[in-house]
């Protein structure tokens, strides 16, 4: 081989050997990426997923594929985010569910303060205290003086052993100091019913799936368990400025990624997020579902989820709840 030949040789892969590098760092995102919620497909996380993902797309230049999988407190969606690879193409919807879900089971295969790259918070979701609308009782008080009258007389209903909507039942029982018979349903929709029956005379849920039986006359809301009262319901009371004070029960959700994602990519994110969340026809349609847009940077959604899992944490202890 001549020396021209060698020198042409080793220029030509030298160049190739440079290359890989700038092929590997290709700007993110340059593929779909995949955002993994605990919820079926119709509930308000799902809801809410679906109405911001095609906008964060329209920015990012990459379409945003929801993968939906419910069951066992969030934790078949959230493990597998925690394993996937940091490059930004796996994120998780992380929910209340996750920090109620540290705070009721003895164990989890993931640490949630730990395995996981905050991104943003996304929205708030008010919980509200509800009866029948023939419902004999008018107020929060009502209920509560009728079963401190007569112990276990009064059915409180909420979904899901373990979730928020369970927890804030445990934690009204505790905190009213009476003693009340907490019934779980499986859905919602059950809830509902069995609230309108007078099955249950008092329900506790999220704001959102039952905003439209309120407004429709079907179920009548007794209290926020919000720090201030909800935008569309002006007369509703909060618990706390009236009947319970210091009674205040709240859902959120926001977007993470596994631990180790790049800095670059959880900024570009969070950018589009907030960019999102502050379009004025997406604040309406979320709040018209019940849903506050409540976007922060990832320190503050970091400080957040630290904070909720220690109020989760203390409200199961209070309530004395046993560990799963």
């Amino acid at each position: 081989m001549t020396i021209a030949r060698r020198v042409l040789l080793g220029a030509a892969l030298a160049g190739t050997a440079l290359a890989r590098p700038a092929l590997a760092q290709r700007a993110w995102p340059n593929r779909p990426i995949r955002l993994v919620l605990g919820f079926a497909p119709g509930g308000v996380g799902d809801l809410t997923a679906r109405m911001i993902a095609p906008k964060i797309s329209e920015g990012l230049g990459q379409p945003i594929i929801i993968d939906n999988r419910p069951g066992a407190a969030g934790i078949v969606a959230a493990e597998p985010v925690a394993r996937a690879t940091p490059d930004g193409y796996t994120m998780l919807l992380l929910t209340t569910t996750n920090s109620t879900a540290d705070a009721t089971y003895r164990s989890l295969p993931y640490d949630t303060k730990r395995d996981f790259a905050p991104v943003a918070r996304v929205a708030t979701f008010d919980h509200v205290l509800l009866t029948a609308a023939n419902s004999p009782y008018r107020t929060l008080k009502d209920v509560i003086e009728a079963a401190r009258a007569k112990p276990g007389s009064i059915n409180l209903g909420s979904i899901a052993v373990g979730n928020a909507q369970h927890l804030g039942a445990e934690l009204l029982r505790s905190m009213a100091g009476a003693d009340m018979t907490v019934v779980p349903y499986r859905s919602t929709p059950d809830l509902i019913n069995a609230t309108t029956t007078g099955d249950v005379h008092i329900a506790s849920e999220i704001l959102a799936p039952v905003l439209g039986q309120i407004q429709g006359g079907r179920l009548r809301a007794l209290a926020m368990a919000s720090a201030e009262r909800y935008p569309l319901l002006p007369d509703v009371p909060t618990a706390t400025e009236r009947d319970l004070p210091g009674y205040v029960v709240g859902s959120w959700n926001g977007v993470a990624g596994p631990a180790g994602m790049p800095r670059a990519v959880v900024e570009r994110m969070n950018s589009e997020i907030g960019r999102v969340l502050a379009l004025p026809e997406i604040r309406e349609k979320l709040l018209e579902l019940g849903v506050t847009p409540a976007f922060t940077s990832p320190e503050d959604f970091g400080t957040f989820i630290r904070t909720e899992g220690e109020r989760w944490s203390r409200i199961v202890e209070e309530a004395n709840i046993p560990k799963q």
